[in-house]
């Protein structure tokens, strides 16, 4: 009797062997509902299965389920904390569920561990994370990303859009993007990849129109301004001082202007706008460096120093930081400290030429 209920019991209990054969049968013939629950079957029978989260986490998201996808990849990349793909997978996920903090880290985390060629997995996450990197106001890094060799063949319409975005500094995802302006965003990457490939001439085409068409946006005289910026610097403060006109809080223009004003040996006029931007961001390195140098600028070394070092606390991998913190110190006959400075400027220069020949 009990044989018999054994058997019986047995035959009712589906094979894992089985489920998981028919799961890739019916996925690999592209019926993906019926793979997905058969999947689900399988991870039932086996729910440490790497291979069925995988696939199913896939799935899922292919059908754009995201939720669904986001929690079985979060099952998958902790059996598997070192597959790059899952990560991306995952914080390919998160960001369709809004979850950015946690998409950005993962999709970091899963290209900095490799994708094993699968190129168009690369491209995508790599485009989420310079989007997400302009939502965080993170926008030299994200023009980074999207300026790099890996999107000059491709860049599409909507990688220009998410690059005008960055170079107008405005912390907006591209379905954040207003329709009536995305002929702004798009003209702004242009100019900014003008720019980079060092086309001054088409680049400042661009953004003569750009001024012409929508002289009261943000962004625009800014971006203009730091193309003339390393030509006609007076020109350059101007459209600087034009987008504080249109944006009164804006701090990176009040750096640019500091900035020029320190390179041209008048602290004393770089003094108020790099004041106005340490009151307006008292957490951004940059500004605590521009104030600090016009302080040392003009003579005033401890209060210089105390700003320097704001500076490098806030951005301690910034050699800019550290090599103005040095001659600081060398002024103020610190000659320990002044060394301790140059020598972490040095290893942190060799650190970035490394890191720009692996690219």
């Amino acid at each position: 009797m009990i044989a018999a209920l054994v058997f019986f019991l047995a035959m009712q209990t589906p094979d894992f062997d089985s489920v998981a054969r028919q799961a890739a049968e019916v996925r690999d013939a592209s019926r993906t509902d019926e793979a997905i629950e058969l999947y689900r079957r399988a991870l039932e029978l086996r729910p440490g299965w790497k291979e069925g989260l995988w696939f199913l986490g896939s799935l899922e998201y292919d059908r754009e389920r995201f939720p669904e996808a986001r929690d079985v990849m979060r099952r998958f990349v902790a059996s598997e904390p070192d597959a790059g793909p899952g990560f991306v997978l995952l914080g390919m996920s998160e960001f369709q569920t809004r979850e950015y903090a946690r998409a950005l880290t993962h999709l970091q985390r899963g290209l900095a561990q490799g994708l094993g060629g699968r190129e168009e997995m690369t491209r995508s996450a790599w485009y989420l994370t310079a989007v997400l990197l302009t939502r965080f106001e993170r926008f030299d890094e994200s023009m980074e990303v999207l300026l790099s060799p890996r999107f000059r063949e491709r860049r599409d319409a909507r990688v220009m859009e998410a690059l005008g975005a960055a170079a107008l500094r405005m912390p907006l995802l591209p379905a954040e993007i207003p329709a009536a302006r995305r002929e702004m965003f798009s003209i702004a990457g242009e100019a900014a990849s003008a720019f980079a490939a060092r086309d001054d001439v088409k680049a400042a085409t661009l953004l003569r129109q750009l001024v012409e068409q929508y002289p009261d946006e943000p962004g625009i005289h800014l971006l203009y301004g730091d193309l003339l910026m390393k030509s006609r610097p007076e020109e350059g403060i101007e459209q600087m001082r034009r987008e504080l006109e249109v944006a009164p809080d804006n701090i990176h223009a009040r750096i640019q202007i500091a900035s020029e004003y320190v390179r041209e040996d008048k602290s004393e006029n770089a003094l108020p706008f790099a004041r106005q931007a340490v009151a307006l961001a008292p957490g951004a390195s940059d500004a605590h460096l521009v104030l600090g140098q016009a302080l040392v600028g003009s003579g005033d070394l401890a209060a210089g120093i105390r700003e320097l070092e704001a500076a490098r606390d806030a951005a301690p991998k910034d050699s800019r930081v550290r090599w103005a913190l040095a001659r600081a110190y060398f002024a103020a006959g610190r000659k320990a400290d002044g060394d301790r400075e140059a020598a972490e400027m040095e290893r942190l220069k060799s650190a970035e030429r490394k890191s720009e020949g692996s690219r």
